[in-house]
């Protein structure tokens, strides 16, 4: 047994010394030569009180292993409790995340509670905050299921699931405190990790650059994050190649080696259920054959037992970490032989320093598409300005919500007593998407929506797409918009909408006394020509002129009566809105706030009657938790016609739920769809949500309205509500959008109505 595999006691220990001689044959001289040797080391302890000379460096080794690495947690808190000091730290995958958190001076229960706030869901799915997109981007992210990359008429893959940025933006955050060192030999515990070139298969050791980018292209699992490119090398998961770092750790200067080794054995068929275990099957091969010789040369090994869990069982973190402990609690004895009370070691809480950075510059290589002021323009800051870490974050998620660039990375270098922005930006080569979405309600009945999206069609920063809706009634959206940030955007919509229901015979201008409903056929044609812009860099202001063709046709009137309406109406536009919610389907919190004005100025004119006039509304929400699960949703909307009568075409109609809302029509609950009009509305309404578990929503709304004609003439608007309504709903968060059912009910009516939605919007 050599030095360096004793541990602290059996080095300190005279007796183990004696133990290997025999005196007999030294004979007296060679036992006072030994005694004196043993003395002057006693006497040598005794002067240093830490005995840091012979302390053995005790090094940790941490293997990948997706979620199965949050055990790494609980064998660090048993660590820290034997009083064990770690010399230095080696990782790949999770591994290296938490050896790099531990390295950077954070302790173990610390990087518990990091983990346990983290939302790993949004972490895989590189979940972007609404906040950060734009008013499109906001409307029509929100529309597709499947988004795939289209050339040559060819449907491609995308590279991975994700680019990882929410992972990125999280671990600088954290890494505040170390964020200028370059060597990780000089991070409060010296710290290296393994990536793996994917054109070459090499292995690429760690241990310079930026800290948190290297992290990132350790734990890169090939089709889950991109990869990362660092020193104009490519790397991804460091597990492909070398899982368990011992001989780089032995290198660093290790005396002993604790390994704690999470990563899967190989299955037989019956565990080879998913694609994803396929995958880690394959990407382990070799790494559990070279597994065999690194046991043999790890002092303390650490094998928790998470068979039952998967490299992405992030839900059963809790469980993980326990079983990490028990995995250590069992090789408890040999941990607390490495130290005993005199070098009892504690690690310190670490003091996050704070998140304000003064930015002097922001560097980035010149793009061809997009301008530096583009760039500063997404970040909304500029250089000198003072930021938080919160302020950095949101900057780089507006940059990632573009969809412009296929790779995002950041540093930040130190000047003088401020920082310096380091921007590296690769532009998205893509430019053709395919998009694919689903959806079902009782107005518009099925519908498959395929849309195909295409960037710099005529200008740099323009976005064309067409939605074809397919179904029970074919649609089409074409879009044409050209961003231009905080200055005016401009854009062109033309929009097809049909469907066939029996709506309120107010829509019409015939007399059908006695009879309530009637059956219509009814399309709308629309076309757009706006701007819009930013304004106080929270509002969305814009205007435009609007060419409309309504069709409405009844097929239960005589063929005499049976067109109702067949106009086209030329108008001029302007709206204000506001949007804050963190969902649009559940949202949890925010404020949206919407308002327009629309001038009719000229109709061909079927019915005979037409005259100008105005429509004006306005629509306010606001959302907010009551506790941990349960959220509230307050609203209030209103509109009025100013002006002529002449059109009822363009009344505010009542009914229903869950439909792409176009003209005036708008939800509500206890009515049947679009069975209550009136050329003038308030309306009020409140729903409780309560997410069940993950994903799965219980909700229960009432709404009120005044509805009429010019109701606002007089006090009618603030009598009590004429018309009132209730529901109470379940909704489950999917792929496809929301899937939601409703049941609806009002006192004023003896019927009750069941509603299905199912899928985005559109």
């Amino acid at each position: 047994m050599s030095l360096i595999q004793l541990s602290f006691k059996d080095i300190q220990s005279k007796g183990f010394f004696l133990s290997k001689f025999s005196i007999s044959t030294w004979g007296v001289n060679a036992y006072v030569v030994l005694f004196a040797i043993l003395f002057s080391l006693n006497s040598f302890s005794q002067d240093k009180k830490q005995d840091s000379v012979r302390r053995p460096k005790i090094g940790l080794v941490l293997s990948g292993g997706g979620a199965k690495g949050f055990a790494h947690i609980g064998v660090l808190k048993v660590l820290e409790e034997a009083g064990i000091k770690i010399d230095y730290i080696g990782g790949t995958s999770m591994g290296s995340v938490i050896g790099g958190l531990y390295a950077s001076g954070y302790n173990a229960s610390q990087i518990d509670s990091i983990f346990k706030k983290t939302n790993f869901d949004e972490l895989i799915n590189d979940y972007i905050p609404r906040s950060s997109k734009n008013f499109y981007g906001k409307k029509n992210d929100e529309l597709y299921a499947i988004v795939l990359p289209f050339s040559n008429f060819r449907v491609g893959i995308p590279e991975a699931l994700s680019k990882g940025m929410y992972n990125y933006n999280l671990l600088s955050s954290l890494t505040r405190n170390v964020r200028h060192v370059r060597d990780f030999n000089k991070l409060p515990t010296p710290f290296l990790c393994i990536g793996t070139n994917i054109e070459t298969g090499e292995e690429v050791l760690l241990n310079k650059g930026n800290l948190v980018q290297a992290m990132m292209a350790s734990a890169a699992f090939p089709s889950l994050f991109t990869p990362v490119e660092i020193d104009g090398k490519l790397l991804v998961d460091g597990g492909v190649v070398n899982n368990y770092p011992i001989k780089e750790v032995r290198n660093l200067g290790a005396d002993i080696i604790i390994g704690v080794d999470v990563q899967d054995d190989l299955l037989n068929r019956k565990g080879l259920k998913n694609a994803t275990r396929i995958l880690v099957q394959i990407t382990n091969m070799q790494s559990i054959d070279k597994m065999k010789s690194k046991i043999k040369d790890t002092d303390v090994y650490i094998k928790p037992d998470i068979r039952d869990y998967g490299v992405i069982s992030f839900d059963k973190g809790e469980e993980i970490i326990r079983k990490g402990e028990e995995a250590a609690f069992a090789v408890y004895e040999k941990i607390k032989s490495l130290t005993d009370e005199e070098h009892f070691y504690k690690k310190p809480k670490l003091k996050v320093s704070t998140d304000t950075i003064e930015i002097k510059k922001i560097n980035s290589d010149p793009l061809d598409n997009y301008t530096r002021e583009y760039i500063r323009g997404k970040l909304r800051f500029k250089p000198g300005s003072t930021i938080t870490y919160e302020d950095l974050k949101t900057g780089i998620n507006n940059l990632n919500a573009t969809q412009n660039f296929s790779t995002i990375s950041y540093c930040l270098q130190p000047d003088g007593n401020q920082d310096n922005l380091d921007l590296v930006l690769q532009e998205n080569p893509t430019q053709t998407f395919l998009k694919l979405g689903l959806h079902y309600d009782g107005l518009y009945k099925s519908g498959i929506l395929l849309n195909l999206t295409h960037k710099k069609t005529f200008l740099k920063n323009d976005i064309t797409s067409l939605d074809i809706i397919l179904g029970d009634n074919f649609r089409y959206d074409f879009n044409y918009y050209i961003e231009n940030g905080f200055n005016i955007s401009f854009g062109f919509q033309s929009k097809l909408s049909q469907f066939n229901r029996n709506v309120t015979t107010n829509i019409s201008n015939f007399d059908t006394e006695n009879v309530n409903m009637i059956n219509v056929d009814f399309l709308d044609l629309t076309n757009q020509a706006y701007f819009q812009t930013i304004f106080v860099q929270k509002f969305l202001m814009g205007g435009g002129l609007e060419y409309k063709f309504l069709k409405i046709d009844s097929p239960t009137l005589s063929d005499a009566e049976n067109i109702i309406e067949r106009s086209s109406y030329l108008s001029v536009f302007g709206y204000l809105k506001y949007d804050s919610f963190d969902s649009k389907s559940f949202p949890r919190s925010g404020l949206y706030f919407s308002s327009s004005l629309q001038t009719y100025l000229a109709s061909s004119d079927y019915t005979k009657q037409f005259k100008p006039f105005s429509v004006a509304k306005a629509e306010i929400a606001f959302a907010n938790k009551l506790f941990r699960r349960a959220t509230f949703k307050i609203g209030a909307d209103a509109g009025f016609n100013i002006g002529s009568d002449s059109v009822p075409f363009f009344n505010f109609i009542l009914g229903g739920y869950g439909y792409s809302k176009i003209n005036n029509f708008n939800y509500f609950y206890g009515y049947d769809f679009l069975s209550i009009a009136g050329n003038s509305y308030i309306k009020s309404d409140v729903t409780l949500d309560y997410e069940i578990f993950k994903k799965n929503h219980v909700n229960i709304s009432a709404n009120y309205a005044n509805l009429g004609e010019d109701i606002f003439t007089t006090v009618d608007w603030i009598s009590m509500p004429k018309y009132s309504g209730y529901a109470v709903g379940y909704g489950l968060e999917t792929i496809i959008g929301p899937i939601e059912v409703k049941h609806s009910w009002s006192p004023e009516m003896s019927k009750s109505f069941t509603w299905f939605s199912i899928g985005f919007l559109f």
